[in-house]
């Protein structure tokens, strides 16, 4: 028996060394590989981006991040578990190169579709949360990511639980034309039923929030934060220009333009999320209570 034992402590003990020497070979590729700027061209370290929260120190730009790194920078290590992952788009219409395109999304974003969802504890509270991926096809939302949105938030009214959602999307995706429209009525209409059941939404914008996901989801929330200089609204501004003929505001559709014009209820530094999340999904909780 105490040889059985040993022989599982040897094994333990392996693995915890080779999971440390991945870690170290990990933070030294990170602390040698650079990154560039996309606004100002300065270089950083991956290492250093990711401990700015992906900010810029020179130009305060905001890097885009991943599904799963926003999971690392708002949710309590260890708690979150992902729900309906095994969904995948297919190709409703036939589009020409579409399934190569999805092909190519799913390696580089390490993701079966534009969106992640999950349940977690953020700042000890525990909520559902949708967060979409620009990396995948800029965020765009077809069936899938309206299916999974949706199943998410009937999750959340089945387990009494807040919902929390984090845009970052061009739109619609119109590799899948109709099928894509109607995921604005469907991801509407299971958050209707979602606050007809007492439910807190908390929808956060990023940069981009735009076309059929601003026209649905991102704008429903009963508290709507927004990243600093996010692009939020439905047509890009250069079209709008062109459809009026008219020289548009200075900052118009920016998250600071959209907050005093009451669109945004607050803007909140990236750095300050997990916080300003966690202490409104607390507030909530003792409301309900």
């Amino acid at each position: 028996m105490s040889s059985l034992f040993e022989r599982k402590r040897s094994q333990l003990e392996l693995l915890q060394k080779r999971r440390r020497g991945m870690t170290e070979k990990r933070r030294k590729e990170d602390s040698e590989t650079m990154e560039q700027c996309p606004s100002c061209q300065n270089e950083y370290s991956r290492l250093f981006w990711r401990k700015h929260f992906y900010i810029c120190p020179h130009c305060g730009t905001y890097r885009s991040v991943s599904a799963k790194l926003r999971v690392s920078m708002l949710v309590d290590k260890g708690s979150f578990a992902e729900l309906h992952s095994g969904m995948e788009s297919g190709n409703p219409l036939e589009f020409p190169g579409y399934r190569a395109k999805l092909t190519k999304a799913r390696e580089a974003a390490g993701m079966k579709d534009a969106i992640l969802t999950g349940v977690g504890t953020i700042g000890g509270e525990r909520t559902v949360l949708a967060i979409l991926d620009s990396t995948f096809l800029m965020g765009s939302m077809g069936t899938v990511v309206g299916e999974k949105f949706t199943c998410a938030v009937e999750y959340a009214r089945r387990h009494h639980l807040p919902f929390v959602s984090i845009a970052a999307s061009g739109g619609a995706r119109m590799q899948e034309g109709m099928f894509s429209l109607m995921q604005m009525a469907k991801t509407a209409a299971a958050i209707q039923k979602f606050s007809a059941a007492g439910g807190f939404y908390l929808s956060v914008l990023t940069h981009p929030t735009m076309g059929g996901v601003s026209a649905s989801f991102a704008m429903l929330g009963d508290v709507i934060l927004a990243e600093p200089q996010a692009l939020i609204g439905f047509a890009g501004p250069r079209v709008i220009e062109q459809t009026i003929g008219q020289k548009l505001p200075e900052g118009f559709q920016r998250s600071e333009f959209q907050e005093i014009h009451g669109f945004v209820d607050r803007i909140v530094e990236r750095s300050e999320l997990r916080r300003e999340i966690g202490t409104l999904l607390s507030l909530h909780k003792g409301a309900a209570g």
